[in-house]
Protein backbone atom coordinates (compact mmCIF):
# COMPACT_ATOMS: atom_id res chain seq x y z
CA UNK A 1 0.00 0.00 0.00
CA UNK A 2 2.78 2.45 0.84
CA UNK A 3 4.03 2.00 -2.73
CA UNK A 4 0.74 3.49 -3.92
CA UNK A 5 1.20 6.50 -1.67
CA UNK A 6 4.78 6.94 -2.80
CA UNK A 7 3.60 7.10 -6.41
CA UNK A 8 0.86 9.51 -5.31
CA UNK A 9 3.44 11.72 -3.62
CA UNK A 10 5.49 11.76 -6.83
CA UNK A 11 2.42 12.92 -8.73
CA UNK A 12 1.82 15.68 -6.18
CA UNK A 13 5.46 16.76 -6.42
CA UNK A 14 5.26 17.08 -10.20
CA UNK A 15 1.89 18.82 -10.38
CA UNK A 16 2.51 20.99 -7.33
CA UNK A 17 5.02 23.07 -9.30
CA UNK A 18 2.14 24.30 -11.48
CA UNK A 19 -0.20 25.02 -8.59
CA UNK A 20 -3.01 22.92 -7.11
CA UNK A 21 -6.58 23.91 -6.38
CA UNK A 22 -8.24 21.34 -4.11
CA UNK A 23 -11.99 20.86 -3.82
CA UNK A 24 -12.08 20.54 -0.03
CA UNK A 25 -15.10 19.22 1.85
CA UNK A 26 -13.46 18.19 5.19
CA UNK A 27 -14.20 14.53 4.43
CA UNK A 28 -11.26 12.23 5.09
CA UNK A 29 -10.45 11.86 1.36
CA UNK A 30 -9.97 15.56 0.67
CA UNK A 31 -8.45 16.10 4.13
CA UNK A 32 -5.68 13.62 3.40
CA UNK A 33 -5.04 15.36 0.07
CA UNK A 34 -4.91 18.70 1.90
CA UNK A 35 -2.30 17.25 4.26
CA UNK A 36 -0.20 15.67 1.49
CA UNK A 37 -0.23 18.87 -0.60
CA UNK A 38 0.20 21.29 2.32
CA UNK A 39 3.74 22.43 1.41
CA UNK A 40 2.89 23.03 -2.27
CA UNK A 41 1.35 26.03 -4.04
CA UNK A 42 -2.07 24.98 -2.80
CA UNK A 43 -5.43 26.70 -2.52
CA UNK A 44 -8.39 24.88 -0.94
CA UNK A 45 -11.89 25.69 -2.18
CA UNK A 46 -14.99 24.70 -0.27
CA UNK A 47 -18.50 24.72 -1.72
CA UNK A 48 -21.11 26.07 0.67
CA UNK A 49 -24.73 25.34 -0.22
CA UNK A 50 -27.91 23.96 1.23
CA UNK A 51 -26.62 20.48 0.33
CA UNK A 52 -23.69 20.69 2.79
CA UNK A 53 -24.13 20.75 6.59
CA UNK A 54 -22.82 23.98 8.15
CA UNK A 55 -20.60 22.09 10.58
CA UNK A 56 -18.68 20.60 7.65
CA UNK A 57 -17.91 24.08 6.30
CA UNK A 58 -16.80 25.15 9.78
CA UNK A 59 -14.44 22.16 9.92
CA UNK A 60 -12.87 23.09 6.57
CA UNK A 61 -11.95 26.47 8.07
CA UNK A 62 -10.34 24.81 11.10
CA UNK A 63 -8.31 22.36 9.04
CA UNK A 64 -7.06 24.99 6.59
CA UNK A 65 -6.02 27.17 9.52
CA UNK A 66 -4.22 24.20 11.12
CA UNK A 67 -2.18 23.52 7.98
CA UNK A 68 -1.85 27.19 6.99
CA UNK A 69 -3.61 26.72 3.64
CA UNK A 70 -5.17 29.55 1.64
CA UNK A 71 -8.90 28.87 1.74
CA UNK A 72 -11.82 30.12 -0.35
CA UNK A 73 -15.48 29.38 0.35
CA UNK A 74 -17.77 29.58 -2.68
CA UNK A 75 -21.44 30.20 -1.88
CA UNK A 76 -23.72 28.45 -4.36
CA UNK A 77 -27.45 27.79 -4.68
CA UNK A 78 -27.97 24.56 -6.65
CA UNK A 79 -31.75 24.84 -6.32
CA UNK A 80 -31.62 27.74 -8.78
CA UNK A 81 -30.92 25.12 -11.46
CA UNK A 82 -34.07 23.25 -12.51
CA UNK A 83 -32.02 20.24 -13.65
CA UNK A 84 -30.85 19.86 -10.04
CA UNK A 85 -34.01 20.94 -8.23
CA UNK A 86 -36.12 18.34 -10.08
CA UNK A 87 -33.74 15.65 -8.80
CA UNK A 88 -33.36 13.47 -11.92
CA UNK A 89 -31.26 10.30 -11.82
CA UNK A 90 -28.28 12.25 -13.15
CA UNK A 91 -28.69 15.10 -10.64
CA UNK A 92 -25.15 14.58 -9.39
CA UNK A 93 -23.80 15.25 -12.89
CA UNK A 94 -25.52 18.65 -13.09
CA UNK A 95 -24.54 19.55 -9.54
CA UNK A 96 -20.88 18.60 -9.97
CA UNK A 97 -20.76 20.51 -13.23
CA UNK A 98 -22.15 23.66 -11.59
CA UNK A 99 -19.77 23.46 -8.65
CA UNK A 100 -16.62 22.54 -10.54
CA UNK A 101 -17.14 25.16 -13.23
CA UNK A 102 -16.88 27.66 -10.37
CA UNK A 103 -13.70 26.09 -9.03
CA UNK A 104 -12.18 26.12 -12.54
CA UNK A 105 -12.85 29.85 -12.76
CA UNK A 106 -11.22 30.37 -9.35
CA UNK A 107 -8.20 28.27 -10.30
CA UNK A 108 -7.73 30.18 -13.56
CA UNK A 109 -7.93 33.51 -11.77
CA UNK A 110 -5.23 32.38 -9.34
CA UNK A 111 -2.91 30.73 -11.89
CA UNK A 112 -3.44 27.23 -10.50
CA UNK A 113 -3.15 24.72 -13.34
CA UNK A 114 -4.38 21.56 -11.60
CA UNK A 115 -7.67 20.91 -9.84
CA UNK A 116 -7.82 17.97 -7.42
CA UNK A 117 -10.79 16.25 -5.86
CA UNK A 118 -11.00 13.42 -3.34
CA UNK A 119 -12.72 10.74 -5.45
CA UNK A 120 -11.25 7.38 -4.41
CA UNK A 121 -10.97 4.03 -6.18
CA UNK A 122 -14.08 2.61 -4.46
CA UNK A 123 -16.18 5.48 -5.84
CA UNK A 124 -15.58 4.23 -9.37
CA UNK A 125 -17.54 1.07 -8.54
CA UNK A 126 -20.65 2.96 -7.37
CA UNK A 127 -23.37 4.82 -9.28
CA UNK A 128 -21.68 8.24 -9.53
CA UNK A 129 -22.99 10.29 -12.48
CA UNK A 130 -20.92 13.22 -11.17
CA UNK A 131 -17.77 11.46 -12.34
CA UNK A 132 -18.76 12.31 -15.93
CA UNK A 133 -18.69 16.02 -15.07
CA UNK A 134 -15.26 15.68 -13.45
CA UNK A 135 -13.93 14.01 -16.59
CA UNK A 136 -15.43 16.66 -18.88
CA UNK A 137 -13.84 19.44 -16.81
CA UNK A 138 -10.43 17.70 -16.57
CA UNK A 139 -10.53 17.42 -12.79
CA UNK A 140 -7.77 15.21 -11.36
CA UNK A 141 -8.74 12.51 -8.83
CA UNK A 142 -5.34 11.31 -7.51
CA UNK A 143 -6.69 8.56 -5.25
CA UNK A 144 -8.81 7.04 -8.03
CA UNK A 145 -5.93 7.25 -10.51
CA UNK A 146 -3.59 5.42 -8.12
CA UNK A 147 -6.28 2.84 -7.19
CA UNK A 148 -6.32 3.91 -3.55
CA UNK A 149 -9.39 2.74 -1.63
CA UNK A 150 -11.29 4.34 1.23
CA UNK A 151 -9.90 1.85 3.74
CA UNK A 152 -6.35 2.60 2.58
CA UNK A 153 -7.01 6.33 2.86
CA UNK A 154 -8.26 5.97 6.44
CA UNK A 155 -5.31 3.81 7.46
CA UNK A 156 -2.73 6.12 5.87
CA UNK A 157 -4.42 9.18 7.37
CA UNK A 158 -4.12 7.53 10.79
CA UNK A 159 -0.41 6.85 10.17
CA UNK A 160 -0.01 10.54 9.25
CA UNK A 161 -1.53 11.58 12.58
CA UNK A 162 -4.73 13.01 11.11
CA UNK A 163 -7.19 12.85 14.00
CA UNK A 164 -10.33 12.60 11.84
CA UNK A 165 -9.12 9.45 10.05
CA UNK A 166 -12.31 7.61 11.09
CA UNK A 167 -14.73 10.49 10.43
CA UNK A 168 -18.03 9.21 8.98
CA UNK A 169 -18.78 10.21 5.40
CA UNK A 170 -21.24 13.08 4.96
CA UNK A 171 -22.52 12.99 1.37
CA UNK A 172 -24.70 15.64 -0.23
CA UNK A 173 -28.06 15.98 1.55
CA UNK A 174 -29.89 15.62 -1.76
CA UNK A 175 -29.13 11.88 -1.51
CA UNK A 176 -31.79 11.60 1.22
CA UNK A 177 -34.61 11.97 -1.32
CA UNK A 178 -35.76 9.53 -4.04
CA UNK A 179 -34.98 10.53 -7.61
CA UNK A 180 -37.83 12.49 -9.13
CA UNK A 181 -38.74 14.11 -5.80
CA UNK A 182 -38.70 17.91 -6.03
CA UNK A 183 -35.88 19.21 -3.80
CA UNK A 184 -37.15 21.91 -1.46
CA UNK A 185 -35.04 24.00 0.91
CA UNK A 186 -37.44 23.45 3.83
CA UNK A 187 -37.31 19.65 3.45
CA UNK A 188 -33.52 19.60 3.17
CA UNK A 189 -33.22 21.72 6.32
CA UNK A 190 -35.62 19.37 8.07
CA UNK A 191 -33.43 16.38 7.18
CA UNK A 192 -30.36 18.23 8.51
CA UNK A 193 -32.20 18.79 11.79
CA UNK A 194 -33.34 15.17 11.97
CA UNK A 195 -29.88 13.73 11.36
CA UNK A 196 -28.43 16.06 13.99
CA UNK A 197 -31.04 14.79 16.47
CA UNK A 198 -29.89 11.23 15.76
CA UNK A 199 -26.22 12.24 16.16
CA UNK A 200 -26.93 14.00 19.44
CA UNK A 201 -28.52 10.80 20.69
CA UNK A 202 -25.36 8.82 19.96
CA UNK A 203 -26.01 7.57 16.42
CA UNK A 204 -23.06 9.20 14.65
CA UNK A 205 -23.37 7.03 11.53
CA UNK A 206 -26.88 7.65 10.27
CA UNK A 207 -29.02 8.60 7.30
CA UNK A 208 -32.59 9.88 7.36
CA UNK A 209 -34.20 9.09 4.01
CA UNK A 210 -37.44 10.82 3.09
CA UNK A 211 -40.29 9.07 1.28
CA UNK A 212 -43.09 11.65 1.31
CA UNK A 213 -44.31 11.85 4.92
CA UNK A 214 -42.33 8.74 5.92
CA UNK A 215 -38.80 9.14 7.31
CA UNK A 216 -36.68 5.98 6.97
CA UNK A 217 -33.94 5.85 9.60
CA UNK A 218 -30.71 4.07 8.74
CA UNK A 219 -28.29 3.34 11.59
CA UNK A 220 -25.75 0.57 12.19
CA UNK A 221 -27.40 -2.74 13.08
CA UNK A 222 -25.56 -3.06 16.38
CA UNK A 223 -27.24 0.21 17.45
CA UNK A 224 -30.82 -1.01 16.89
CA UNK A 225 -31.37 -2.03 20.54
CA UNK A 226 -30.11 1.34 21.77
CA UNK A 227 -32.46 3.23 19.47
CA UNK A 228 -35.45 1.12 20.48
CA UNK A 229 -34.59 1.57 24.16
CA UNK A 230 -34.69 5.34 23.70
CA UNK A 231 -37.39 5.39 21.03
CA UNK A 232 -39.89 7.48 23.02
CA UNK A 233 -37.39 10.32 23.52
CA UNK A 234 -36.05 10.18 19.95
CA UNK A 235 -39.55 9.94 18.46
CA UNK A 236 -40.68 12.99 20.42
CA UNK A 237 -37.65 15.01 19.26
CA UNK A 238 -38.09 14.01 15.61
CA UNK A 239 -41.81 14.73 15.64
CA UNK A 240 -41.09 18.12 17.17
CA UNK A 241 -38.90 18.72 14.10
CA UNK A 242 -41.89 18.07 11.84
CA UNK A 243 -41.53 14.37 11.00
CA UNK A 244 -44.89 12.56 10.93
CA UNK A 245 -44.12 8.86 10.34
CA UNK A 246 -40.87 7.22 11.45
CA UNK A 247 -39.51 3.83 10.39
CA UNK A 248 -36.31 1.92 11.19
CA UNK A 249 -34.71 0.32 8.14
CA UNK A 250 -33.98 -3.32 9.07
CA UNK A 251 -31.12 -3.48 6.56
CA UNK A 252 -29.24 -0.92 8.64
CA UNK A 253 -26.94 1.88 7.56
CA UNK A 254 -25.57 1.73 4.03
CA UNK A 255 -24.27 4.40 1.72
CA UNK A 256 -26.17 5.07 -1.49
CA UNK A 257 -29.29 3.08 -0.57
CA UNK A 258 -31.43 5.35 -2.77
CA UNK A 259 -29.40 4.18 -5.77
CA UNK A 260 -30.29 0.55 -5.11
Amino acid sequence: MNNKFQKLQNTIENLGKQGICLAFSSGIDSTLLLYLCRDKNLHAVTFSSIFQPEEETALTKQLCKRYNIKHKILELNPLDDESIKNNPKDRCYHCKKMFFEQIKAYAAANNLENIFDGTNYDDLKEYRPGLKALKELNIISPFAEHKITKAEIRLYAKECGIDIFDKPSTPCLATRFPYGTLLEASKIKQVKTGENILKNNGFLQNRLRMHGDVARIEIEKDKFAELLKNSDKITQELKSAGFHYLTLDLEGFRSGSMDR
